[in-house]
């Protein structure tokens, strides 16, 4: 099982190489208050002094520290390889190879790396450092150093800087594959522990924090942490490990590590005899060493499905920015080619991706067809704006000077022509929807069928212009089309049309069974200056045609027509207004209901024909036009010599796209064959 944390390290190392994040692999957070004694615990680990060290906030980046063991003679090996004296060495990620064996130059190194991301005015970076320290005298463990929680902005630091710290911490240590070193001075109340306190907000359960208890030797006099050590005040699942840190004069004299560990042991034999197997840094580097194996192996097999997932999304991600252009003139042409048989499959419907949020191409120029120019033509009444004095001022309007026995077939004309011109507006809108649906189009085709247009968006501007300037120069052709189509229904008004023939012999019908009750209901005795009636033959004539609806009616009762003038009043012939509020007589009414029924009958017909006349010619002049040349029409315009270097050229950051999620893919694969080794040697 130990050799599982050089797994995880390898991973480590993998996704370093790419400088990604994505996966959180398992390491020790190492959280604690300024003065702590945080550096002091880490310096013990590793036996050597590498971290900076000062007043306030030394610790402004999180510093990830590996901590790989290394046989001696491998050890000295690889230092000769190199060209360097010594068995151990650090290595920095940021400046790739190179070795450092002494590890003063460590330490300036943190100072210099860190000054250059954060700045020499105390402010803190979450982007890390990534430090390796090979040594025999290590195990192997990986730590994240983290800043010091701090509540008042000392110096120049910033007013927030608490708020930052925390939110820091707070990042590494919701990372559950994490496990949470927990530093505390023993020398203050581990009740108010900030250390502990930010751990539980994560880890309420304490199932990964474990607590370090500083400097031992700093008690006041007559107290000990016997409680503390035992878990009685605060007890934390993981454990507690005491101690004891060289202080500021140890490190002012050059105390090493190495003998500081010694008097460390010496203290807690004295001190805490009972505990001493327990406690100390020797002890406390072969707890988190065994700690962290286990959590390596709980979180291996989430961190393998978290591994193939994501490199299947890399898979994809890249063979959506495609390969490198090789052959540009075959290039082109294939993506002119699947463009434009994309543009008519959506339009067919038979288009790949076919769009589940919204009616697209075919199925959406059918709706407009059917659903709504359909029901705004139905909706047209076909006796809107007119009233019964516009009927009836035609009807006299048509007549002239002299009285008419009949309704002028002029004033049905004039009024059903009226009436028909109506239905041009909504057939003229129906073009225009047909057309910024086809326009809609070309972005669906680009958005979903043809992602390869991305990667070259000169080429994509250009097949958006040429289909556009396509669509362009057929609509005032539609338009032209439609304009006639309505322009025909009135160049002629077809009266012996067989379907309004048929209405007009029905309304005639009714109109002579209604004059027949009313010549039922009238008194028998008939005045004399009034014929008695039609005769059998003028009944004939009557009912012939769509004028004998008026040819047997009342000639109006005397003085329904305008009032006549006072007698002794001048009069203005010029000013012979329409009455509007007076009553119609029977003839009038009559007259006027002929009309609108004729005018009603006719115009469904029209509108019928309109109907279905409309789609047809959009269809034709319209999208069928596009869809048969949209190809040729794609290729003669761009398909050229000169054009293929600036259409084909991508866009800025795709080929650094296409880099990045290759190296991606390239460390996930890796890091999935490393996983796949743990399983072939029984380690998991």
């Amino acid at each position: 099982m130990e050799a599982l944390i050089p797994v995880i390290n390898k991973l480590q190392d993998v996704f370093n190489t790419v400088g990604a994040d994505i996966i959180q692999l398992p390491q020790i957070a190492v959280v604690g208050t300024q003065s702590s004694g945080k550096s002091s615990v880490l310096e013990s680990l590793v036996g050597k002094d590498m971290l900076p060290r000062g007043t306030g906030v030394v610790t402004r980046r999180p510093l990830i520290l590996q901590l790989v063991h290394v046989d001696p003679g491998d050890g000295r090996k690889m230092i000769d390889e190199n060209g360097v004296e010594g068995d151990e060495w650090g290595k920095f990620l940021h400046t790739k190879n190179k070795i450092y064996p002494d590890f003063s130059e460590i330490r300036q190194e943190i100072e210099n790396e860190t000054e250059r991301i954060s700045g020499i005015n105390k402010g803190i970076s979450d982007e890390p450092i990534h430090l390796k320290i090979f040594s025999p005298n290590v195990v192997n463990l990986t730590l994240v150093d983290l800043p010091g929680i701090t509540k008042v902005p000392v110096g120049d630091q910033p007013q927030d800087i608490e708020v930052q710290i925390r939110e820091l911490i707070l990042k590494h240590i919701s990372n559950p594959n994490s496990i949470i070193l927990a530093v505390t001075a023993a020398n203050t109340d581990m009740a108010t522990s900030e250390a502990l306190k930010v751990a539980r907000e994560v880890d309420p359960d304490g199932r990964r924090t474990l607590a370090v208890v500083t400097k031992l030797d700093l008690m006041d006099a007559g107290t000990d942490a016997m409680d503390v050590l035992l878990g009685r005040v605060i007890p934390v699942k993981l454990g507690l490990i005491g101690v004891v840190n060289r202080s500021q004069l140890d490190i002012n004299h050059k105390k090493s590590v190495s003998d500081a560990i010694r008097d460390e042991h010496a203290f807690l034999q004295k001190r805490y005899p009972s505990l001493a197997n327990r406690n100390g840094t020797k002890y406390l580097a072969r707890t988190l060493n065994r700690l962290l194996m286990h959590h390596i192996r709980d979180c291996l097999p989430e961190l393998k499905t978290r591994i193939n997932v994501l490199a299947a999304q890399y898979q994809s991600l890249l063979s959506s920015y495609g390969q490198p252009v090789e052959d540009r003139n075959a290039t082109l042409l294939q993506l002119i080619t699947k463009f434009a048989a994309e543009y008519c499959h959506t339009i067919e419907g038979t288009a790949k991706y076919i769009e589940t949020a919204e009616l697209c191409g075919g199925a959406r120029i059918c709706y407009i067809f059917h659903e709504t120019f359909g029901r705004t033509l139905e909706s047209v009444d076909p006796l809107g704006g007119l009233n019964t004095i516009d009927i009836l001022t035609a009807i006299r309007n048509s007549t002239g000077p002299r009285p008419s026995l009949f309704v002028p077939e002029v004033s049905f004309e004039l009024l059903v022509k009226k009436q028909v011109k109506r239905l041009e507006e909504p057939s003229l809108r129906c073009v225009e929807l047909v057309h910024e649906e086809m326009q809609r189009i070309i972005q669906h085709c680009s958005n979903y069928s043809t992602q390869e247009l991305l990667r070259f968006p000169k080429l994509h501007d250009a097949i958006v212009e040429v289909v556009t300037s396509l669509l362009r120069k057929r609509l005032p052709i539609t338009n032209e089309m439609v304009h006639n189509l309505v322009a025909i229904e009135l160049a002629y008004i077809n009266t012996k049309h067989p379907d309004f023939a048929d209405a007009c012999g029905v309304m005639n019908n009714n109109i002579e069974e209604s004059r027949r009750n009313r010549m039922r209901e009238l008194p028998t005795a008939v005045p004399r200056d009034k014929p008695p009636g039609a005769g059998p033959q003028g009944d004939q004539e009557g009912t012939g045609n769509w004028r004998g609806m008026l040819k047997k009616g009342d000639e109006g009762a005397p003085g329904s027509g305008p009032a006549s003038p006072h007698k002794g009043l001048a009069v203005n012939l010029l000013d012979v207004p329409v009455p509007v509020a007076r009553k119609l007589s029977s003839r009038e009414q009559r007259d006027c209901e002929v009309i609108e029924r004729l005018i009603k009958s006719y115009f469904l017909i029209v509108r019928k024909n309109i109907q279905d006349s409309v789609p047809k010619a959009v269809m034709h002049f319209l999208v069928n036009h596009v869809k048969d040349s949209l190809q040729s029409e794609l290729v003669g315009q761009l398909y050229k010599s000169g054009l293929l270097n600036d259409l084909l050229t991508e866009s800025e950051d795709m080929a650094q796209r296409r880099k990045e999620a290759a190296d991606m893919l390239e460390a996930l694969q890796k890091a999935s064959q490393v996983i796949a080794e743990i399983r072939e040697t029984n380690l998991w």
